[in-house]
C-alpha cells in the first residue's frame, strides 16, 4: 500500500496566522491553545491516564484522526498527533523533532519526591533512547551488533527452553495468570541473559520496573510520588551495583560487558554514566515491553477464535500474525519528541519547544495506510509497517528480540494449549501514556485434552523463528471456489 503523504511543512513565520497552512483546522471554541487556536471539546477532555485511553487508544482517539489529527492537550500541555503520515514524518525528522525528553517525567514530581532520588544519587543521563545526532548514532554503531538477527540467532534455543519450563509448571492445572505465572519471568530472564545480568531478584526488579514507567510516563498521585522515588532510586543504585560486578568479568557474555570491552578502546563515546543509566534502561526495555506486547497478542488472539485457530493449525502463519498484533494492540502506545523549530503538523502551527507526544497506536489504526484498520488480519500484507517499533535513527535496537520471543511463545502455546480461552474478567492496566498491556491475562483449559497426553514428542516440536524484515515475509491467503465455468479450453472462470 503507498504510504500517504505527510500534512507537515515550516511555516513562513512563526506565528499560526502567516499563512493559510497554519490556520485552525477546526471551527471550535474553548480553551487557546498556544498557537491561538480554540481547543476541541475532545481535545479538553484528552486523558491518556484515564481507563479509556488504557483500554484502547485506537477507539479513544478514533475521533482526532477524523476530525483533527493534531491537537492540543491543555491537560498535558503537549501537542498530540495521531495519523500514520505525520508520526512517522516525526520519526524521520531527527533534526527537526528531538528525543530529548523521550525519557523526561511526563508528571512533574515534588519537592519530596525529588528529594528522595537525590538521596539515592539519581542521574539517569543520555541513553540510546533521548540523544540527539551526532552522539546518538556514533554510540548506535558501535552497540548494535548484539542486536542483530545473526548475533540473536544463538538465544533462540535458551528462550525456547524458558518458555517450555515454564509452561510445564502449570499446564496440569487448568487455570492460569499468564502474566503472572510466565511472561514478566520469562521475558526478564531473557532479557537479563541477553544483558549479561546475573538473575536477581525478579519479583524486586519487576517492581522497579513499573515503578520507572510509572516515574516516567505516569501520573502518580503526591503521596505515591515518595514510594515510587524510592523504588526508582533502589533501581538506580541496583544497576550501578550490578554494573560494577561486571566490570570485574569484562569477558563474559552479555551486551553490558560488550559495552563495558567498548568502553576501553572508546571511552569518550561509552562514558560511566551512560552504561549506568543504559543498564537500568536496558533490564526496563528488554522485557516490559515484550512481556506486555505477547500478553497483547495472546489477549487478541483468543478474543478472535477463528484466527487462533488456524495459528493451531499452521504455524507459519505465526511471525505475520506477530506484526499483526503488534499493529493492531501495540505494547507501546506513544512516544515523545521536542520541537526544535516552528513547523505545522497537519494544519497546526507549533512553535519551538514544544512537546509532541506521537501515538503510534492510533497511527497504527489509519485508515488511510491500513485498509479496514480495525479489522484483525493475521494475513495482512502491510502489517509489517506498523509504528510500534519507532521508525528511522531511534527505530527500536531489541525488536528482533522481540520478534524471536513473541513467536517462541505463541509457537508453544499453539502447539501445547490449542484449546486455551480466556476467562471472564475486566482487564486493567498501569496508567500511563506510553508502555500498555494487561496486568492479568487469566486463561483456562482442560488439561485432559491436552495434544501432549497422547504425543509427548509434542513438547519438542517447534520451527525456527524469523526476522527478517516482514516485508519479505508472504503469507498466501486461503481461497474458496463457489463456482468454476469453462469459457474456453484454456480459460476458466472462478
Amino acid at each position: 500500500m503507498t504510504e500517504p503523504a505527510a500534512a507537515m511543512t515550516s511555516p513562513p513565520q512563526a506565528t499560526a496566522t502567516s499563512s493559510p497552512a497554519g490556520r485552525c483546522p477546526v471551527d471550535h471554541a474553548g480553551q487557546t491553545a498556544p498557537n491561538g487556536c480554540p481547543v476541541s471539546a475532545g481535545a479538553a477532555a484528552f486523558d491518556p491516564f484515564g481507563d479509556g485511553y488504557q483500554q484502547s487508544p485506537p477507539d479513544y482517539l478514533r475521533w482526532a484522526r477524523a476530525q483533527e489529527p493534531t491537537f492540543w492537550s491543555p491537560q498535558l500541555g503537549y501537542w498530540v498527533v495521531t495519523r500514520y503520515s505525520s508520526v512517522k514524518a516525526i520519526f524521520r525528522d531527527h533534526r527537526r523533532f528531538s528525543p530529548a525528553i523521550a525519557l523526561e517525567k511526563i508528571t512533574p514530581t515534588g519537592p519530596e519526591a525529588n528529594a528522595v532520588l537525590a538521596q539515592y544519587g539519581y542521574a539517569m543521563n543520555r541513553t540510546l533512547v533521548n540523544e540527539d545526532e551526532p552522539a546518538h548514532m556514533a554510540r548506535r554503531r558501535l552497540l548494535i551488533e548484539p542486536f542483530t538477527p545473526e548475533a540473536l540467532a544463538h538465544h533462540e534455543p535458551m528462550v525456547r527452553c524458558l518458555v517450555h519450563q515454564y509452561l510445564d509448571r502449570f499446564i496440569a492445572d487448568g487455570r492460569a495468570d499468564l502474566v503472572d505465572q510466565m511472561l514478566w519471568e520469562v521475558t526478564l530472564t531473557v532479557a537479563l541473559h541477553f544483558l549479561g545480568v546475573p538473575e536477581e531478584d525478579m519479583g524486586r526488579l519487576r517492581q522497579y520496573a513499573i515503578a520507572h514507567t510509572v516515574n516516567t510516563w505516569g501520573r502518580p498521585r503526591p503521596d505515591e510520588q515518595v514510594a515510587v522515588a524510592h523504588a526508582v532510586g533502589n533501581f538506580w543504585q541496583l544497576a550501578g551495583e550490578i554494573l560494577a560486578k561486571m566490570r570485574r568479568n569484562p569477558e563474559a557474555p552479555g551486551w553490558m560487558q560488550f559495552g563495558i570491552r567498548l568502553q576501553a578502546q572508546h571511552p569518550e563515546v561509552v562514558t560511566d554514566s551512560y552504561l549506568h543509566s543504559m543498564m537500568m534502561a536496558g533490564i526496563v526495555a528488554a522485557h516490559e515491553t515484550t512481556a506486555n506486547a505477547t500478553a497483547n497478542a495472546m489477549k487478541l488472539l483468543l478474543q478472535h477464535p477463528r484466527a487462533w485457530a488456524e495459528l493451531c493449525a499452521d504455524p507459519a502463519l505465526i511471525p505475520g500474525a506477530v506484526e499483526e498484533c503488534l499493529r493492531h494492540n501495540g505494547s507501546v502506545a506513544a512516544w515523545r519528541r521536542l520541537a526544535t523549530e516552528d513547523v505545522v503538523i497537519d494544519g497546526q502551527a507549533i512553535a519551538a519547544g514544544s512537546k509532541l507526544l506521537i501515538v503510534m497506536a492510533s497511527a497504527n489504526h489509519d485508515e488511510a495506510m491500513f485498509n479496514d484498520p480495525d479489522l484483525f488480519d493475521i494475513r495482512r500484507d502491510n502489517a509489517g509497517e506498523h509504528l510500534t517499533f519507532g521508525y528511522g535513527a531511534h527505530q527500536c535496537m531489541g525488536k528482533h528480540l522481540a520478534r524471536l520471543e513473541m513467536q517462541v511463545f505463541l509457537q508453544a502455546f499453539t502447539q501445547r494449549l490449542p484449546h486455551l480461552t480466556l476467562t471472564e474478567q475486566r482487564f486493567s492496566y498501569v496508567a500511563n501514556t506510553s508502555f500498555r498491556g494487561p496486568e492479568h491475562l487469566w486463561v483456562q483449559w482442560d488439561p485432559a485434552r491436552n495434544p501432549e497426553r497422547s504425543n509427548p514428542q509434542l513438547r519438542q516440536a517447534g520451527q525456527p523463528v524469523q526476522l527478517a524484515p516482514p516485508a519479505t515475509l508472504v503469507v498466501p491467503r486461503p481461497l474458496v471456489v463457489r463456482q468454476r465455468r469453462q469459457l474456453s479450453p484454456d480459460v476458466v472462470a472462478l
